[in-house]
């Protein structure tokens, strides 16, 4: 037989897939609306500026959906923030 890696605990967290209504998640949603809010833009705008649907927007907003690393930069980047800058406010938050 082989030898077994057993992945560490990754952060603070000790879970590497969060729930979709966890803390943090449920944070970096309303911290993400909260500026397209601030921005002044629909979500269809926002979709339009990212190049996808408008449902898309939505769905990353109520947590029917997540966003991989290359999509949240994206996202963020629409929304006129720095994704590192937000990573580390989502750091700060245990």
């Amino acid at each position: 037989m082989g030898t077994f890696y057993i992945a560490p605990k990754i952060g603070a967290m000790g879970n590497i897939r969060l729930s979709i209504h966890s803390f943090e998640h449920s944070w970096l949603r309303d911290f993400l609306l909260k500026r397209r809010k601030e921005l002044g833009l629909s979500q269809r705008a926002l979709g339009m500026k990212m190049g996808v649907v408008h449902s898309f927007i939505g769905k990353v907003e109520t947590g029917d959906r997540r966003l991989d690393i290359f999509e949240f930069i994206t996202y963020c980047r629409a929304l006129e923030l720095d994704p590192v800058e937000v990573i580390r406010e989502i750091r700060k938050l245990k």
